[in-house]
C-alpha cells in the first residue's frame, strides 16, 4: 500500500477553495470516494487524517474546504466568525458543498458513481445538508453534528444516513434528534441514528475537555462510532466493479 496525498485547487465562483486528496496508488482503477467535512476549525489535521484513513481502508479520501483558501481559523472567535456566515446562509453553503463535489467527480482517481461524506460537528451539518439537497451520495455520516434543517425546500434521497451522536451534547438537544429522525424519514432515507450514552460534543476528538461539559472526549463511543461508519461504507460499496453496482 502506498498512500499519497495532494492538494486540489477548486472553485466555488470566485472562492478559491484547496482539499486535500488521499489514495493508494497501488489501485490503478478509479475507486469509490469518501468526502470529509471539516469541524469548525476547517481543513486541519484532523480532517485529512480522515481522508487518509478512508485511503487506508481502499477507498478515496477528500477533506474538504469549505471555508476557503484552506482557512484555519485558531480561536473561538475566528472559527466562530468564519462558520457562522455558512451556517446562517444555508443556500450558501450548499453551493460551497456542491463545488466540492464537483471537483471529487471530476478527479481521475474517483469513482463519481460510488461517492460518500463523513462530517464532525458543523462538518456534520455539511454532510446532512448534502443528502437534503439530493447530491446522490451512497452514504453519509454525521459524527456530533449540528442537526437543524435548513430554510430551503430538500429533496428525496436514497441516501444510507447514520448519525452518531452523543445524547447529551448540548448542541443537538434530544428533541432535535427526534425531529431529524422524523425529517429522514419524510426524505425516504435509509438511515440509523446511534445516541451514545454519557456522551457529549467533539466525542471523536482525542484530547477534547473543555470542563464545562460541552465537549468531551469519550474512546468507547469515538470506537463504536467508527466501526458503525466502517460497516456501512462497507456496505454501500460492496459491489463496486462488478456488474451489480449502481
Amino acid at each position: 500500500m502506498t498512500i499519497t496525498t495532494k492538494p486540489v485547487e477548486y472553485m466555488d465562483g470566485k472562492q478559491k477553495c484547496v482539499g486535500l486528496l488521499a489514495w493508494d496508488e497501488t489501485f490503478a482503477d478509479p475507486k469509490p470516494c469518501v468526502m470529509v467535512n471539516h469541524a469548525w476549525g476547517g481543513r486541519d489535521g484532523f480532517a485529512e487524517d480522515k481522508a487518509i484513513q478512508m485511503a487506508a481502508l481502499g477507498y478515496v479520501g477528500f477533506a474538504m474546504d469549505n471555508y476557503g483558501d484552506g482557512a484555519l481559523p485558531e480561536t473561538v472567535e475566528d472559527k466562530q466568525a468564519m462558520m457562522m456566515p455558512l451556517k446562517d446562509d444555508r443556500k450558501a453553503l450548499l453551493k460551497r458543498l456542491k463545488a466540492g463535489v464537483k471537483a471529487v467527480s471530476g478527479l481521475d482517481q474517483v469513482d463519481e458513481t460510488h461517492l460518500a461524506a463523513i462530517g464532525y460537528c458543523f462538518g456534520g451539518l455539511c454532510t446532512l445538508d448534502m443528502v437534503r439537497a439530493g447530491l446522490g451520495l451512497k452514504a453519509a455520516v454525521s459524527f456530533h453534528g449540528l442537526l437543524d434543517a435548513p430554510d430551503y425546500t430538500t429533496k428525496k434521497s436514497k441516501t444510507k444516513v447514520l448519525v452518531a451522536h452523543g445524547w447529551d451534547d448540548p448542541m443537538a438537544d434530544p428533541a432535535s434528534v427526534v425531529a431529524l429522525g422524523k425529517e429522514l424519514t419524510k426524505s425516504g432515507c435509509d438511515w440509523q441514528i446511534h445516541a451514545y450514552g454519557q456522551t457529549t460534543h467533539a466525542f471523536t476528538v482525542p484530547g477534547a475537555d473543555s470542563k464545562d461539559g460541552v465537549l468531551k472526549f469519550n474512546s468507547d463511543s469515538e470506537r463504536r462510532s467508527w466501526l458503525a461508519t466502517i460497516d456501512l461504507l462497507a456496505e454501500v460499496f460492496s459491489l463496486h466493479g462488478t456488474d451489480a453496482a449502481a
